[in-house]
């Protein structure tokens, strides 16, 4: 992993920085495993603006991620690792011993010709997908379920990984990217290491131009519009607007939203920190 800086010859590139992408081995995706990926627009089916701020930016297709890891106990080589325009995180193509070919999200470490395994009794090496009973104590972890079968949703994002701090029972203890620490089944899946792609947070885009060309429109600061228009809006020249709040009046900076009442919160040891 590495970051380069780039030579001011240009205003946009004077504090560029870009991904070495050093770990990509190809940037030849595999057609099977892409799909058509339409763009909204931030319109809805009636063609009704419903989010603000999207449009346009470059084509992209999809890449199937396979986020399950359910061939249990077929070995599969890694014969590639790719950038994936969807995601921060690079991804490698797996070629499973029966011919069958998958996207995984790939690991930090995780190597052309390497094997990995998913299932139980397996090895706790990185790119290896495991049930959290059998991971060791105190192991990094990423792309982890909630529920079992469900395909992972946590810890998914560049450089992201969580920690299996205990085991108790059908619980397992785990440490989140968040700071939260919470109970999940220790028959949910997870995968050995830190997520790919760590320096994506050190990436300068530079211009304006590059938002655009990821589908990000201008956003209009809340304190310049009116008071029509958002609670913090309106005043004589530059107001500071009154005190920070989403433009449904949700108080900003700290304010919980989570409801008392969620029947998960029996799961969660400790809330994440402010």
């Amino acid at each position: 992993m590495s970051v380069r800086k780039l030579k001011p010859i240009t205003p946009g590139q004077r504090f560029r920085v870009v991904n070495g992408f050093d770990a990509i081995t190809t940037d030849k995706p595999e057609k099977s495993l892409l799909v058509p990926n339409k763009r909204s627009g931030g319109r809805n089916s009636q063609g009704k603006m419903t989010m603000r701020y999207i449009g346009g930016g470059h084509k992209r297709k999809y890449r199937i991620i396979d986020f399950k890891r359910d061939k249990a106990g077929i070995p599969a080589e890694v014969k590639s690792i790719e950038y994936d325009p969807n995601r921060t995180a690079f991804i490698a193509l797996l070629n499973y011993q029966d011919g069958e070919k998958r996207y995984i999200i790939a690991q930090n470490g995780l190597q052309v010709g390497q094997t990995v395994v998913s299932g139980e009794n397996v090895a706790p090496e990185i790119g290896n997908a495991m049930p959290l009973s059998q991971v060791p104590l105190g192991t990094i972890i990423s792309c982890l379920e909630l529920r079992p079968g469900q395909g992972a949703i946590m810890a998914r994002s560049a450089g992201a990984f969580a920690q299996l701090m205990a085991r108790d029972g059908k619980f397992a203890t785990i440490k989140l990217p968040s700071g939260e620490t919470r109970l999940i089944l220790v028959n949910c899946l997870a995968t050995i290491g830190v997520v790919s792609n760590s320096d994506h947070q050190l990436l300068v885009s530079g211009k304006a131009g590059r938002s655009r060309w990821l589908g990000r429109r201008p956003r209009t600061r809340p304190v310049v519009m009116n008071p029509v228009d958002h609670p913090m809006g309106g005043g004589e020249g530059k107001s500071s607007g009154g005190h920070p709040r989403s433009r449904n009046g949700i108080p900003a900076k700290g304010y919980r939203t989570r409801s008392k009442k969620n029947a998960s919160n029996k799961y969660i040891v400790e809330r994440r920190k402010k």
